[in-house]
């Protein structure tokens, strides 16, 4: 096998990065899943459809997705992993092998241990804060995951701006973390959509009413704005449930906001990003402990005017600020405020930022861009075969190095933006002063 990604589970935003690896290695590739989803996920949509490539633990009984149904097809599907063997000798005999999002380190040991090449691809270690950081409990249990393997072919793909910083912290993977990120479905529309579609004045936000997530804000944002603008010229959407939706109902109605503000609860995945198509302004107001924020991905490439929290993992790699969207300050609710007030004021200027929002997907941040960059990242440092070398190359890594003691091939850098480029190490402290000095 040439490629090989294991994770916790399969799921909807994974699915097209899956899809480009599975057709640009014709079929050479395999996701291998380590646990079912957890039935919360799964009623929230995230239960990716069936392919091929995708195989189970049988360790961990992950022939079985949550509530113990089987999987649908699994019954009939040869490729499933019945036996535990055959899905380590599966991860020590790969090419390469993606890590992410599993908190199981003995799927990987073996390989990691004899020094064969894996990129590790996951979010950032604290995101409750970087103290964490002086624990020496935790400190010890870095070291033994990420640290000591900081001269092996053990490389990043990091799922966002402040994964770099964190692991920094912490002595890893020196030079050799590589901006990613996630990569949910890309639509490619015809000239002038969704634009044409767009309602005047129309705000969405859509998310878990949970404490991090920050629904506050967005009634606070709609109080702001009725006591500001002549009339209320804008409508807010507020798609989700959960734990705070009743408070923020009950803060609606306290601020006398509940005419400007629409609650149609819990919908699907697409039912949301039918909203986005409609939307002008798209609201972020998650806290750091977005470690990445797919929901960005999906409203830029709806061609929404996105405003973000500068502490979401995906903001400072996705939005230029002013070129394709606007972040405010984590906590600074006031420019939140103004930041969109501004934009209702120039519809011209949120279509300007909607429309290049759009291509910043369409043309680079997507699942097909990033899987392209790291099959041909993998071949120039002689991980995979160059296509000419095919039928040449010998089995399952025998070139690459058996010591993590011995430095790892260096990444070449090929591209200076977006996936798979260099990830910049860039303190937290500093985030919000470089997004607004490279405007």
């Amino acid at each position: 096998m040439k490629l090989i990604f294991v994770s916790n589970y399969f799921n909807h935003h994974q699915l097209p990065f899956c899809d480009a690896l599975y057709e640009l290695l014709e079929g050479d590739f395999c996701f291998l899943q380590t646990q079912p989803m957890e039935e919360e996920r799964v009623k929230m949509g995230w239960q990716a459809e069936e392919r091929p490539y995708v195989r189970y633990a049988a360790k961990n009984s992950c022939a079985h997705k949550s509530g113990g149904e089987k999987t649908p097809g699994s019954e009939s599907n040869s490729n499933a992993v019945t036996d535990a063997e055959d899905f380590e000798k599966l991860l020590f005999t790969a090419d390469v092998v993606i890590f992410g999002g599993c908190d199981d380190e003995s799927y990987i040991q073996e390989r990691l241990t004899a020094g064969k090449p894996i990129f590790r691809y996951n979010e950032r270690l604290y995101k409750e804060g970087q103290w964490k950081a002086v624990s020496p409990r935790g400190l010890l249990q870095k070291y033994k995951d990420h640290t000591r393997y900081r001269k092996a072919p053990v490389y990043f793909l990091c799922a966002g701006a402040y994964v770099p910083c964190d692991y920094h912290l912490i002595h890893a993977y020196p030079g050799k973390m590589l901006r990613f990120g996630y990569f949910p479905e890309t639509r490619h529309y015809e000239a002038g959509q969704p634009f044409n579609h767009k309602e005047p004045g129309s705000i969405l936000w859509a998310a878990r009413m949970i404490d991090w997530k920050h629904p506050e804000l967005v009634v606070k944002t709609a109080s702001y704005l009725k006591e500001h603008l002549e009339e209320n010229t804008f409508h807010i959407t507020m798609i989700g449930g959960g734990e705070l939706e009743e408070e923020t109902h009950r803060l609606a109605e306290e601020l006398g906001v509940t005419d400007v503000i629409t609650f149609p609860g819990f919908q699907g995945p697409e039912e949301v990003r039918a909203a986005m198509e409609k939307s002008e302004i798209y609201l972020v107001t998650s806290d750091r402990k977005e470690g990445w924020g797919a929901v960005v991905n999906e409203a830029m490439n709806s061609g929404c005017a996105v405003v973000a929290d500068h502490m979401i993992g995906a903001a400072p790699w996705l939005i230029r600020q002013g070129e394709n969207g606007r972040m405010y300050r984590d906590g600074e609710e006031q420019e939140l405020f103004q930041t969109v007030e501004r934009l209702l004021r120039d519809p011209g200027e949120c279509r300007r930022l909607g429309k290049n929002a759009q291509q910043t997907i369409v043309g680079e941040w997507n699942a097909r861009t990033a899987a392209e960059r790291l099959i041909e990242l993998c071949r120039k440092m002689k991980f995979l075969p160059e296509m000419s070398e095919e039928q040449e190359m010998p089995d399952a890594g025998q070139d690459v190095m058996q010591d993590i003691t011995t430095p790892a091939p260096v990444i070449p850098q090929l591209w200076n933006d977006g996936p798979c480029s260099p990830a910049p190490v860039i303190p937290e402290r500093s985030m919000y002063r470089r997004i607004n000095s490279e405007q």
